[in-house]
């Protein structure tokens, strides 16, 4: 890239404000040299010719931005309550019926709380906050002063966002609902109800396992009773998210309300030594949550209804996590949102959970990634101390840093989680299932083994790839069995998991 490249649009006001908010998608710049267009997986860089220089007031980068860089809120939100009136009355009396003025003026007297010394728009169409050829919308509501389609998928207190990439129009057109469908009609009917439960628990077990605990058996079953009903309750309410939270965690880390009620900041880090820390994300303070909160869960059932499964999927249950409103458990409840989002829609069968989280736990990377879209730019912002006991404070206002989430490499990402769940995850679940049953009915035909001693039998020779150990050979429940016996029962379990024999 040149050197002689001027900053443009967010980036120019970003820098000359000294503004501390998240790093907007696009970044432009001007320069002597050709249009380019320079695209990474974090961002993209557009590079225009000297034509397209905007001058140099605020409210030309701002109109600038809006036109060729889309919505970056998290941005207005912070500089336009800094900008004087008669600066904002100026440029929007230059173009009184100009779409991108309008809308700067609607930001302006809604994030500054100041009306401006303007007449109302009495003439010119109404215009979209958001493009919806750019970016998923939601309901719309009008400002007839402004003439202005406010169409959030949230609100403006909180609103997080998705572009219309290429990846997701093609997710969307792939018809995953239908593909799901035609998976689960395909599971023999006497196999039905068993396939089901085994999912439960399996979305159970891999959900808890992601974060590397076991639960007891109450709590398990709790959290998969809550899988079961997710499409009967209406869980985008504070009760309802607190009661779970309290179902599925220790008692002793169970919350009676968000953090704010007992003062905690919470982070999620890594010892790296005795006294060092490798901090991977860093919680609203604790403060803000009843403001944040309640803004989230008004958000979210805006767009419970409005936007594809998936999307909204996404939109709900990240968030969540990144606000991580209790003690224990943000994790396993983001997780649930997405159940309870898919259930609420009838994205599957009723009655069907689908095991996304084996899905996530399979590509732990690629969850990662999908949090840290968010967590590593933010961790940038953060100011924060740390006592010698683990306690951290943090030191800066990150309140608005919560509130506009880009969720568009979240949404891919989910999608695509989503698309290995139903074409190779379930699919293998239901063949573990089915080949479990053909090996108890051939073991049958060597020894007909009491059925916990025979569960255990295939659970050990998966686990050795077709022979179970000389040590587990030992366990009294196989001590009256003969080697010849033992032998029958392992070809039994390798031919019905088609493993490679034993040689």
């Amino acid at each position: 890239m040149s050197d002689d490249r001027r900053p443009a649009g967010y980036l120019l006001l970003r820098q000359r404000h000294r503004l501390n908010c998240l790093p907007h998608h696009v970044a432009s710049f001007v320069t002597h040299g050709t249009r380019k267009t320079h695209v990474t997986p974090e961002k993209t860089e557009e590079t225009y010719p000297r034509a397209y220089w905007p001058g140099e007031s605020d409210f030309a980068h701002l109109e600038f931005a809006l036109k060729r860089e889309g919505l970056h809120l998290s941005l207005l939100r912070t500089l336009l309550p800094l900008l004087r009136p008669d600066q904002m009355v100026a440029g929007i009396q230059a173009k009184p019926t100009g779409a991108y003025a309008r809308r700067l003026w609607f930001l302006y007297e809604a994030f500054s709380g100041q009306r401006l010394n303007v007449p109302d728009a009495a003439q010119g169409n109404y215009v979209d906050l958001l493009d919806p050829r750019d970016y998923y919308t939601g309901p719309v509501s009008r400002s007839p002063r402004h003439r202005v389609n406010v169409n959030l998928p949230g609100t403006l207190s909180f609103s997080p966002m998705v572009r219309k990439t290429k990846r997701l129009k093609a997710a969307e057109a792939s018809q995953l609902e239908q593909r799901c469908r035609k998976v689960i009609e395909a599971i023999p009917p006497e196999l039905y109800a068993r396939a089901l439960q085994f999912l439960y628990t399996k979305e159970t077990k891999s959900s808890y396992a992601i974060e590397r605990e076991t639960p007891d058996q109450q709590r398990a079953q709790k959290f998969a009773d809550a899988l079961h009903e997710a499409a009967q309750r209406d869980y985008l309410l504070k009760d309802a998210l607190v009661g779970l939270q309290r179902a599925v965690v220790d008692p002793r880390f169970a919350n009676s309300g968000w953090r704010d009620s007992i003062a905690e900041q919470n982070y999620v880090s890594r010892s790296v030594g005795q006294t060092e820390e490798e901090m991977h994300f860093v919680a609203p303070r604790p403060e803000d949550l009843p403001e944040l909160m309640p803004a989230y869960l008004d958000a979210s059932r805006r767009i419970l209804n409005r936007l594809h499964p998936v999307i909204a999927a996404a939109l709900i249950a990240y968030p969540f996590v990144f606000l991580h409103p209790f003690t224990d458990g943000n994790g396993r409840l983001h997780r649930f949102l997405i159940h309870y989002v898919l259930s609420f829609r009838r994205f599957a069968p009723d009655g069907v959970v689908f095991p996304i989280s084996a899905t996530m736990l399979h590509r732990l990377r690629d969850y990662d990634a999908s949090l840290e879209s968010f967590s590593k730019p933010l961790l940038e912002l953060v100011e924060y101390k740390l006592d010698g006991h683990g306690r951290m404070t943090v030191l800066n206002d990150t309140r608005d840093y919560y509130r506009y989430v880009d969720c568009t490499f979240i949404a891919e990402t989910l999608f695509s989680f989503v698309e290995d769940t139903i074409e190779k995850e379930l699919p293998a679940e239901i063949q573990f299932l089915q080949q479990y049953d053909a090996a108890r009915r051939l073991m049958r035909d060597v020894v007909d083994l009491p059925n916990r001693h025979a569960d255990l039998f295939v659970r050990l020779c998966l686990q050795g790839n077709g022979s179970i150990s000389k040590t587990k050979r030992q366990l009294p429940e196989y001590a009256a069995l003969s080697d010849e016996e033992v032998a029958g029962l392992e070809a039994a379990v390798v031919e019905a998991f088609a493993l490679r024999a034993k040689t």
